[in-house]
């Protein structure tokens, strides 16, 4: 009974005795072979048979140590022996008293790393081992000093490189620094001792891309960190690289700096350079800037061009810039495509003004007018042009411009179809025209005579395309075929048509006033024209106006005559009289006009929806046609009618005028035949104003 309680009283004392011992350290503890490490340690002890002026000594074991006649690596007791390996490296830094357990080690070893105890002694009743171990690693050296270059190097100019190595604690021992390369021309040493090291050197051209090399010397070991010296200098090396879709690694761009694709591919262009300071680059597509990197930013510049265009195409340049110089270069990238967007323009005559024409177009073209036509299209490579009608090619004027067609003067033969072919590796392209050939109407003067009792008339027109016949009978119009009454008369109108001639006729039957008015029309796109046949008088009506009219004649044949022999006198004074050409009499009057030549009345300039002003003497009828040809063989009660005088000039107000020729009378009249000297004629020419 007694021995179980007496354990139980022992070991209730000993956790509480444990609970009074606290040691707090960071564990584990990390250090670099030959380099320093410093580690915080406290603790906390009971007041326990020692006061504040009694001495605290402490003591770190290994953990394998005995800790009462053992030797400790670190103790603060000045007649207590260490452990020699571990003799001036192991340094207890705290004070016991003031609960302070801290440890520095020096040039740390690999033997170094294991755990660690701490012992503490105060007084006759506190002697105490902590239960908190500390494990120690030590790990091989691989910290490096930093080395830095403030600024840019400038060859021949001054310039400071600093050297620093990061230590630990401020309780390490700092290494020695030392500086070795090329720009230092002895090796370079610092013997006093400090956590960093400056370097004064000045660099020449030929340093560029040498080696500085700073070493930080401990006492067991020594590590060192090298640089290589990057001088100012303009941009080098410039290289252009392509990539096409995406997806293939870039390619330096060699050889011609020439770069064919294909529409609709993307491309990409990345532009790298040697400088230093690191330069701006740029891409620019002729003089226009497409992109720029920024100062501060990467070594290289892409240019990104998805799917082709051929306004793409063009000279492209990267440039890189800095403060020592620029550099360039350039390539020339060209987008191929099938012929597209394939025009015709076309000028006719006396236009200087194109018109675009699309692909189907009719194009009317008058007769013996010139015409020009241009093809053009868009391609790369450039397209050849050709020209033909039906399956025959066409020769151009022009075998500089292959895409130019000229015809001169166009004939009804040019008529048809024409095709421009556009051609090239990648494809080809046609437009088709069809070319029609045209003329404004050409009106002969219509044909007329009597025939049973009535007035027959026949009117023909040719034209391209083929024109429209219509009468006009007074104020009514008449075309086709068709037939009714008039005030007076009953008409009948026959109308036909043959290739580009249209024929007419017109039958007239009834009571001819001399007021009425007859007159052929004949048009078609191009223009058109009409000549008019004049009723003149029966015999009643002429005497009766021939009576009226001699007494208005005698007068103004009087005055006629005293002017006449006043001139005649003045002549006679100059030169002698010669003999007066006798005037011949008219013996009879008409009541129709055989036939009619006129001067046709056409419309304005021609343009393809306008009408023209005939270019081309009149054509022969067709054949079937009523013969517009006057009846020159007629004979009349006093021998063949006499031929047509030549047509008459149009009137300077532009109004139509009438004409006539060649009238035949149906019978004689006496009229003053006994007392007549002049010879007798049988025709006349009347010409009404």
């Amino acid at each position: 009974m007694l021995l179980p309680l007496l354990l139980s009283l022992l070991w209730e004392g000993t956790q509480a005795q444990d609970w009074e011992y606290q040691l707090q350290v960071a564990t584990p503890v990390t250090v670099q072979e030959g380099l320093c490490v410093f580690v915080p340690c406290s603790l906390t002890y009971p007041q326990d048979g020692w006061t504040s002026g009694t001495p605290a000594y402490g003591y770190w074991f290994r953990r394998e140590t005995h800790t009462v006649s053992g030797f400790p690596v670190a103790t603060n007791h000045p007649d207590r022996e260490v452990q020699a390996d571990t003799q001036d490296r192991f340094l207890l830094m705290g004070d016991p008293s003031k609960r302070n357990c801290s440890l520095l080690l020096r040039e740390a070893r690999s033997e170094d790393s294991g755990l660690y105890i701490f012992r503490l002694e105060r007084g006759p009743q506190v002697k105490y081992n902590f239960k908190q171990w500390l494990y120690l690693e030590v790990t091989a050296l691989t910290q490096k000093p930093d080395v830095f270059i403030p600024g840019m190097l400038e060859p021949g100019q001054p310039a400071n490189a600093v050297c620093v190595f990061k230590l630990t604690s401020e309780h390490c021992p700092a290494p020695t620094f030392s500086w070795t390369g090329a720009a230092v021309s002895t090796r370079a040493t610092q013997p006093l001792r400090s956590h960093f090291s400056v370097l004064s050197l000045t660099p020449r051209p030929q340093d560029q891309g040498t080696g500085l090399t700073c070493h930080a010397d401990f006492s067991a070991k020594s590590t060192q960190e090298t640089v290589h010296l990057r001088l100012a200098y303009a941009p080098k090396d410039l290289v252009i690289s392509v990539s096409w879709d995406k997806a293939s690694a870039p390619e330096p761009l060699a050889g011609v700096p020439l770069l064919e694709a294909p529409k609709g591919r993307s491309l990409r262009l990345l532009c790298a350079a040697d400088s230093q300071p690191p330069a701006t680059l740029t891409w620019l597509l002729g003089d226009r800037v497409l992109s720029r990197s920024l100062p501060s930013g990467p070594t290289s510049l892409a240019l990104e061009l998805p799917g082709l265009k051929p306004s793409d195409s063009g000279h492209y340049t990267c440039q890189a810039e800095n403060g020592r110089g620029s550099q360039s270069r350039s390539l020339d990238l060209v987008v191929q495509y099938p012929p597209e967007s394939l025009t015709v323009m076309v000028s006719q005559g006396n236009r200087t003004v194109l018109e675009n024409l699309g692909n189907g177009t009719t194009l009317p073209v008058l007769e013996g007018q010139s015409l020009r036509l241009v093809c053009s299209t868009r391609s790369q490579p450039p397209a050849q042009l050709s020209w033909a009608r039906g399956t025959q090619t066409l020769s151009s004027s022009q075998p500089s411009e292959p895409g130019v067609l000229e015809l001169p003067q166009v004939q009804p033969e040019h008529e048809g179809a024409l095709t421009c072919l556009a051609r090239n590796p990648l494809g080809s392209l046609r437009v088709f025209l069809s070319l029609s050939v045209q003329q404004p109407p050409q009106l002969p003067g219509p044909s007329c005579s009597w025939e049973a009792g009535g007035l027959r008339c026949s009117c023909s027109s040719r034209a391209r395309p083929a024109p429209s016949l219509r009468w006009r009978l007074g104020e009514r119009l008449l075309e086709g075929n068709s037939s009714g009454n008039s005030s007076h008369a009953s008409f009948t109108v026959t109308s036909s048509s043959a290739g580009p001639w249209a024929n007419s006729s017109l039958s007239l039957r009834g009571e001819l006033g001399s007021d009425l008015r007859l007159s052929c029309e004949a048009r078609n796109v191009q223009g058109a024209q009409s000549v008019t046949v004049l009723l003149l008088p029966d015999e009643g009506l002429a005497s009766m106006a021939l009576s009226k009219g001699v007494f208005l004649g005698i007068g103004v044949t009087t005055l006629f005559f005293l002017f006449l022999i006043l001139i005649i006198v003045k002549m006679l004074r100059k030169k002698p009289a010669q003999p007066a050409v006798p005037r011949a009499k008219v013996s009879r009057s008409s009541t129709i006009l055989d036939y009619i030549n006129v001067v046709p009345k056409t419309a304005g300039p021609i343009v393809r929806t306008q009408k023209a002003k005939p270019g081309s003497p009149s054509q022969p009828p067709a054949p079937g046609a009523h013969s517009p040809e006057p009846r020159r063989k007629q004979q009349g009660p006093h021998g063949p009618a006499p031929t047509a005088p030549p047509q008459a000039p149009r009137s300077a107000c532009g109004q139509e005028e009438l004409h006539y020729a060649a009238l035949s009378f149906p019978g004689p009249r006496p009229w003053d035949a006994s007392t007549s000297t002049e010879p007798h004629v049988d025709y006349a020419e009347i010409k009404f104003h």
